[in-house]
């Protein structure tokens, strides 16, 4: 797997001087499988109108493009980009576009075509050149063909929002885009006249099953690409339910989850180059113990597995 960041901010795309290092791009990741031809994106932030361009200088003129998109959801900051991918614009472009069924009356198809409807933007959905399948995916494990295992796991965030797993050639990517960690929203304090015992352990019980099940869906990969966009104590001074993570969390799960690289990335839109390299000096690097790796997402980076 060849594993390019084309777009690592989170929220907002945000250019400029302070953030040119690390890029201004909201989040989209190109997962290149060479050997069987196939390439996998993953979101459809501000980042993926490069990655277009780059996919349609490279094609081969016979050929034309075959491209599998995996939208975690559909916030407006991981699909604003979908407009502006060139590929869209191609005769000879095939794209299956992949992401979590909100509900029957509002599944993905529905939800791209509301965004490209003609009164947010010129190109309507029916107007686009490529051949465009649409798959609404739940919880599960999907066969993508050539090899290619695509697990997917619901994360915590307002939206419906997925976790994937990439599986192919022996190795596992996992991403978690957008997620926080599981908390118990029953009132835990037994001082408190509303509390229910019951309530409050069921409660627990729940939480230690949900991180169970990222824990063991993150499981062994080689690199866990996850949401970092606060440190702990900007996560715990009031942005509890925002539907992102802190640093520090990231490394617990990846740690927990016997993972072997850690990159992180939906870095806050008010983070400057110069924040995010004190913050990778203070985490980075390889962790005492695990052993593992971590790392800050740049636009432009690439690894290898």
């Amino acid at each position: 797997m060849r594993v390019t960041f084309w777009g690592v901010r989170g929220s907002i795309p945000t250019p400029g001087f302070e953030t040119s290092r690390y890029g201004g791009n909201t989040l989209c990741v190109a997962v290149e499988l060479p050997g069987c031809g196939r390439t996998l994106v993953v979101d459809a932030g501000s980042g993926i109108r490069a990655l277009g361009d780059e996919l349609v200088r490279r094609a081969p003129p016979a050929e034309g493009l075959r491209l599998d998109v995996l939208l975690t959801h559909t916030h407006l900051d991981h699909i604003l980009g979908l407009p502006f991918f060139r590929p869209l614009y191609r005769s000879d472009t095939r794209v299956a576009l992949y992401g979590p069924a909100i509900s029957p009356e509002d599944g993905l198809e529905q939800v791209i075509g509301g965004q490209m409807s003609y009164r947010y933007f010129p190109v309507r959905q029916v107007e686009l050149a490529a051949q465009v399948t649409y798959i609404d995916l739940r919880e599960g494990t999907y066969d993508l063909g050539d090899g290619i295992r695509l697990g997917a796991a619901y994360l915590n965030h307002p939206l419906l929002c997925m976790a994937y797993r990439i599986e192919y050639g022996g190795r596992a990517l996992c991403t978690a885009f957008d997620t926080e960690p599981f908390r118990n929203l029953f009132i835990t304090d037994p001082a408190d006249p509303r509390y229910d015992e019951l309530m409050a352990r069921e409660g627990d019980e729940a939480v230690r099953d949900a991180v169970g099940r990222m824990h063991a869906f993150y499981s062994g990969a080689d690199l866990l690409i996850h949401d970092g966009q606060f440190t702990e104590a900007e996560y715990r001074a009031g942005r509890q339910g925002w539907g992102h993570s802190s640093v520090e969390e990231a490394i617990r799960s990846a740690e927990a989850s016997g993972v072997g690289r850690l990159t992180l990335v939906h870095h806050d839109p008010m983070r400057t180059d110069s924040e995010l390299d004190r913050m990778a000096a203070a985490y980075g690097g390889a962790r005492s113990g695990t052993g593992l790796e971590v790392s800050f997402a740049r636009e432009g980076m690439t690894v290898v597995l």
